[in-house]
Order: C-alpha cells, then structure tokens, then sequence
C-alpha cells in the first residue's frame, strides 16, 4: 500500500508468460496519459526484448525474479541468483537497470527473504487488489468481473496487481480489456494515478 491518505492509485503489470496485452495495455496507458509501472522476470525480458524496450521507454520498470520461483523454497545463494541474473537480463534488453524495484513471484515472502532482496538494494512491493485477470474466462473471470473488483477495492494508497500476459488456455487477456474503463473509474471516483516512484521520492 501506498503510504498516506492521499487519493492515489497505482497500476501495476507482472510481465512473466506471453507479452499479448502487451500492446493494447500500453495503447491504453498512452491515450489516456496514465502512468504505470511493470514488475518483468528475467525470463520475460529475454523472450521478448523488444516489448520491454517498449515498456522500460515510457514507465518504470521492476525486477519479478528470473523465471518466476518461490523464493521462500531456494537457499540464500540462490534467492541472490535469481535476482542478479534477472538484473542482468532486464538490463540487457532495455538499457534500464529494474533497482529498486521488485515483486515477490507469487507474493510468497517471509523474513529472510525480504532480508535478501533489501540487501540488493531492492524494495519489494505487494498489492492491495488483484484484478485476477489472469485466471481468463476458463477460471470463471470475464472484464467485468476484472473491472468490479478493482475498483470494489479502491482506497487511498491502492496498489493494484494485473498482468500483461494472456491466460494460456483460453488466450483471454482480461486486464488489457478491463483496462480503459477502468482507468476511467478511478478517476471518476476522484483518485489520481501514480508510480511507485511516488514511494520511493529520493531513489539513491
């Protein structure tokens, strides 16, 4: 949650399978001028580099790990690989290193954890909503259902959880379609639209 009780929200992206809501995301996000920001694994970044040029151009970016394990069930050194070959892969491909940001795969965490990305100079973020997109029209969801939800939980200092990515049974991209009308919503509602850069105001 973002800290204070300011009316801001803010958009978040986990970027780990396939980039197909990629394109209508970023689309929606430029005409209506909304900021956002991206959570990529290493993984995601290599598989389509161009796409998280794209991304990296217009919105912060984070690091998601390199392919998306529970690092609650990886020894230290290994928590520290996935994050330094996820750095290394997100570098490679947008010019931009993912510091300080970082999102927990899965939201699976404990203190040792939390320990281990702090000292990679990272901050790790959550959310306060996940849209559930991601589980598409097979997993009971639709962009209504999307759209109700987030904006059913909004307050100040929301931190939502969407995902580029489509759901790999069904190919629905349900955040990308929820996306305009639900941008619209939040303001409507009186919220305004930050990044995580809005935490984080003195980034050394």
């Amino acid at each position: 949650m973002i800290p204070g009780d300011a009316r801001v929200v803010a958009l978040t992206f986990d970027a780990g399978a396939s980039a197909d809501g990629v394109d209508p995301i970023l689309a929606t996000l430029a005409e209506r001028k909304a900021p956002a920001s991206f959570f990529l694994t290493g993984d995601f970044a290599s598989a389509f580099p161009e796409v998280s040029r794209l991304i990296a151009a217009s919105h912060p970016i984070g690091n998601h790990s390199q392919n998306h394990p529970d690092l609650t069930k990886l020894s230290d050194a290994e928590v520290r690989t996935e994050l330094r070959d996820a750095q290394a892969s997100i570098k490679r491909a947008t010019g931009v290193d993912p510091r300080p940001y970082f999102r927990f795969p899965f939201g699976a965490v404990d203190a040792r954890t939390i320990g281990i990305v702090n000292a990679e100079c990272y901050v790790p973020f959550r959310w306060t909503v996940d849209s559930l997109g991601w589980k598409g029209t097979s997993g009971g969801m639709s962009a209504d259902k999307v759209f109700q939800r987030v904006v059913d939980a909004l307050r100040p200092g929301a931190i939502v959880l969407m995902h580029v990515g489509a759901n790999p049974d069904d190919g629905t991209t349900l955040d990308a379609d929820a996306l305009g009308r639900m941008i619209d919503e939040v303001r409507a509602r009186g919220y305004t639209l930050v990044t995580l850069e809005r935490v984080l105001p003195a980034v050394p």
